[in-house]
């Protein structure tokens, strides 16, 4: 089946990404770094042989580059599973940070996800199937220091999320909110996790998979993961 990931050059979207290429199936990933993308392809080819990568670079931040990304992946028939994983992090608080960056924010943690959803939708709701996660973030639940423009975003991204699940019940398809707490990314730059400290991107990816495989009347509605020692 084709399995549809965004922002999948690195962190959670690669990590979820060879997750469903281990079980054979096919891949159709975006990212806005042209030459991370295609390492990110080269190397889940390379591990698995007999799937097909396919990837197109995108900056979903840009409504007519996610129009083109959805027709481009429509190309190869009507997904199975589209993970809305796209977004960026740019810390600040809501009452001195600069202008631009809830703008910034909003285009691709939210609008990225809504305007390739809706693209896709129409095609997915004829065959009557299909699995939509959206990965949002504990910063969806939750105000926190530092979390400004980005929390209201991904809360934003919490409210599509719910929105979609209510609409798409009667349609066969299945919608589930992922919610993660620190994962050693890119976003925490030179952390030192040498403790095990908080989390990895392979713990956000199994959990996506196992959902992926429930039965056809059972949905995961939310999947919310913190590091052990609770969120730093």
């Amino acid at each position: 089946m084709n399995v549809i990931v965004t922002g999948a050059s690195k962190g959670i979207g690669k990590a979820i990404a060879t997750k469903f290429a281990e079980a054979g199936n096919d891949l159709l990933i975006c990212a806005r770094n042209k030459e991370q993308l295609q390492n990110t392809r080269d190397e889940i080819l390379a591990a698995h042989k007999g799937v097909n990568v396919y990837c197109m670079p995108a900056d979903l931040s840009i409504k007519e580059e996610v129009s083109n990304f959805a027709n481009w992946c429509l190309g190869y028939g009507v997904p199975s599973i589209l993970v809305n994983n796209a977004g960026v992090y740019l810390p600040g608080n809501t009452m001195d940070e600069p202008d631009n960056h809830l703008e910034m924010m909003m285009n691709t943690n939210l609008y990225s996800a809504y305007y390739l959803t809706r693209k896709l939708l129409p095609a997915m709701i004829e065959v009557g199937r299909g699995h939509i996660f959206n990965i949002c973030s504990i910063a969806s639940l939750d105000a926190y220091k530092g979390g400004g423009g980005y929390s209201i975003s991904k809360f934003a991204m919490n409210g599509f999320n719910k929105n979609l699940r209510h609409e798409l019940k009667p349609h066969g398809i299945k919608v589930t909110a992922v919610y993660p707490g620190a994962v050693m990314t890119d976003s925490w730059g030179g952390f030192d996790n040498s403790n095990n400290r908080i989390m990895e991107a392979n713990d956000i990816a199994a959990l996506v998979f196992s959902a992926s495989n429930l039965s056809i009347q059972a949905v995961v509605d939310e999947i919310k993961i913190t590091p052990q020692l609770g969120e730093l």
